[in-house]
Order: structure tokens, then C-alpha cells, then sequence
């Protein structure tokens, strides 16, 4: 915790542990026993350097694949040894829940909706649908969505990205904070944002779709509201065109509100969020890096020096040595935050105002 995190004393941590510390068998007093003790000193670890804490479960596991070589279904990894490591699991949930209530630090159940989400995918779309992965423990996509939105909703977040109220009688328009009406004219409305929704394509019946997870969970309704309302509306139904498709909605629906984000998986922030994305996950690949390979392997003395000198970075940080001769783990920490800081600030410079327009058509 000291040299990983700690360090760059974070504001906020989320914590995922319980997977392994499962043991992957039936549950025991003495797995409980050992996750408790750890988990609660992680917790107060944070606590005391000031952080807000949000202590996650771990997810489920599934049924393993035929393997292609044997014909044979691994060990264990049935229904009956997955149930088995599931009530385990569960349990280990169970505990985070009276920990999170004993340590006043919020509690994000990433279990339950992922169990839940993992059945009724199986239900909905397809037996084999695998939402905590094809090897039974490593999520795509989906189970990954869903861990997200475990978490996203356990820290408090109320997911009104924007608001847009049309007046069809009068022709006028207003919006939320974030975006500005440029015009609105004939049920045509112009509109310039700064706020974007989450936008996901994808298959919605594979694990491997974000998209997927949204139907399974309460994503786009609790994190993802894009919201339409249109007020005076004189005909029956009317068709509402965003960016390059149209859905037809009752003059009903319209005045309750539709969640656009929801319904366009194809919008006018596509393009866009898609640069956003682009640039966060160059971010968390140099931030994986720098943990893993420079943190820990590097400073960690488990790299060796043939493989130092065919790595321009580690090269140049291996010159920061301490007084024992040893890579100097501050030194190098703030070297590698010089790399990371760009990485970060171009997610920012991607993030960039999207204008767009709604159309609203008797019909």
C-alpha cells in the first residue's frame, strides 16, 4: 500500500479483494477469519492517511468451458464446485458488508448484481453467457460493466448527465448545466454539450458487449440519463431523430421523458466519447506499467540487466540511485508521474464540446 498507492495520497480507493482469498473451495471459518483480519487493515491503512474508502466485493465465478484437449470439464468447476465457491464468496461479501458498517466506509456489492445479471443473461440470451468470463473468473466486457456500476453507484453518483425541455406550442427550449440551446426552431433543436453520456455498441446478447450489461442492469436509468421532455405536444406520436437515427415515441413518453443515451447506442458523442476513451486507456496502460513492471518489478530488483538496457525508461531511471546503490523508489515514482501527467491532461484536451441536434416530427 505504501509504495503502490499510498504515495500519491489518493482522495478516494476502491477496493476489489476476496477472489483469490476464496481459496476457490467450500468456505471455512479460517478463509473468513484471514479475509476479515486483512481486509479490515487495509481499510484502516487508508482511513488513516485521510482517504475515503469504498470496499468492493469480489464478483462471482461461472462454469468452466469443455476443455478442447481433454473433453473434460476442469475439476471442480461444475455447477456443484461453482455453487460451492459462490456461497464461499458470497460469504466473504457478507463480511465486507459488517466491515463497511464497523469502519463507517461505503460498501460497493459487486457479487450480487453480477450473479443476478450472469443468471438472467443465461435466461435472456444464450446458456453459455459467461459474465464472469470464459475461464469462470476473469470477466469480459459485461461483468466487467457490471463491476463498474457496482461501484459507480456505491459512490454516490446521481447520474443526471443533462436535461433538455422542449416547448413544441411556443418553439422554445432549455437545458441543464453542461450543455447551452444554440437554437430551436420548427422542433429542431440545437444544442452545444460539455457533458457527454457513456456511449456503448455491441451485440447486447455476448458477454463480451458493454452494451449487454446495460440490459441487465439498472446502468443507463441510475448512471446514464440523457433525458428528452417534451411538453405541449399536439399530435399522437412523433419521431425523434438523434444525430443519424430516429425512434418514434407517444406524445405520452415524451412528456414523461426519454433517456436517450439509452435508447441511441449511435449518437452524436459517439465519435467523440470515443476519443475520451481512447485516452483514458492510454493512461491506465502506462499506469499498469509503472506498477507492475517499474514498481514492482524494476525497483523490486526482479528485472534483469540485460532486459534494463533494452528498455529506454528503465534504463534512464535505473541512474536513480539511493545510498544503497538500489533504485530510489521516490525518485523514480516522480520521474514516472512526469510520464503519466501528459497522458492525463490529454484526456481532458480530448474532452471537447459536442453540438448537436434534436429533431421532433409529428406523424
Amino acid at each position: 500500500m505504501t509504495n503502490d498507492c499510498l504515495r500519491f495520497e489518493p482522495t478516494i480507493a476502491t477496493t476489489c479483494y476476496g477472489m483469490n482469498d476464496h481459496r476457490y473451495r467450500s468456505y471455512e471459518p479460517s478463509i473468513g477469519e484471514a479475509y476479515s483480519n486483512a481486509t479490515v487493515a487495509i481499510v484502516e491503512s487508508f482511513k488513516n492517511a485521510g482517504t475515503r474508502v469504498v470496499l468492493g466485493s469480489a464478483g462471482c465465478v461461472g462454469v468452466k468451458g469443455i476443455d478442447a484437449k481433454t473433453g473434460q470439464r476442469p475439476k471442480d468447476w461444475d455447477e456443484a464446485g461453482v455453487l460451492a465457491k459462490n456461497l464461499n464468496l458470497c460469504t466473504l461479501r457478507n463480511i465486507d458488508i459488517d466491515i463497511a458498517n464497523q469502519e463507517h466506509v461505503g460498501f460497493a456489492d459487486v457479487f450480487w448484481p453480477m450473479l443476478t445479471a450472469g443468471f438472467t443473461a443465461r435466461e435472456k440470451y444464450n446458456p453459455n453467457y459467461a459474465i464472469a468470463g470464459g475461464d469462470g473468473v476473469h470477466p469480459g466486457w459485461a461483468g466487467q460493466t457490471v463491476m463498474a456500476y457496482a461501484f459507480l453507484h456505491a459512490m454516490g453518483l446521481d447520474g443526471e448527465l443533462g436535461v433538455f425541455n422542449v416547448d413544441l406550442k411556443s418553439g422554445k427550449a432549455t437545458a441543464s448545466r453542461g450543455h447551452e440551446v444554440v437554437s430551436s426552431k420548427n422542433g429542431a433543436v440545437e444544442i452545444k454539450s460539455s457533458r457527454y453520456p457513456f456511449c456503448a455498441t455491441g451485440d447486447i446478447k455476448t458477454d463480451g458487449s458493454i452494451r449487454s450489461a446495460m440490459t441487465l442492469i439498472p446502468f443507463n436509468k441510475e448512471l446514464n440519463r440523457m433525458l428528452l421532455r417534451v411538453s405541449n405536444a399536439s399530435a399522437k406520436n412523433y419521431k425523434v431523430t438523434w444525430g443519424n437515427d430516429s425512434k418514434i415515441y407517444s406524445a405520452e413518453q415524451l412528456q414523461r421523458g426519454v433517456n436517450l443515451a439509452d435508447d441511441f447506442a449511435e449518437n452524436p458523442f459517439t465519435d467523440a466519447f470515443k476519443k475520451v476513451d481512447s485516452a483514458v486507456a492510454a493512461k491506465q496502460v502506462y499506469e499498469t506499467r509503472q506498477i507492475k513492471k517499474i514498481f514492482h518489478d524494476f525497483v523490486g530488483g526482479r528485472v534483469k540487466p540485460e532486459d534494463i538496457e533494452k528498455d529506454a525508461e528503465l534504463k534512464r531511471l535505473a541512474e536513480l540511485r539511493g545510498p544503497d546503490g538500489k533504485p530510489d523508489r521516490d525518485k523514480v515514482a516522480a520521474e514516472t508521474e512526469k510520464t503519466r501527467a501528459p497522458l492525463a491532461a490529454a484526456i481532458k484536451d480530448a474532452f471537447v464540446p459536442v453540438t448537436h441536434t434534436i429533431k421532433i416530427e409529428a406523424q
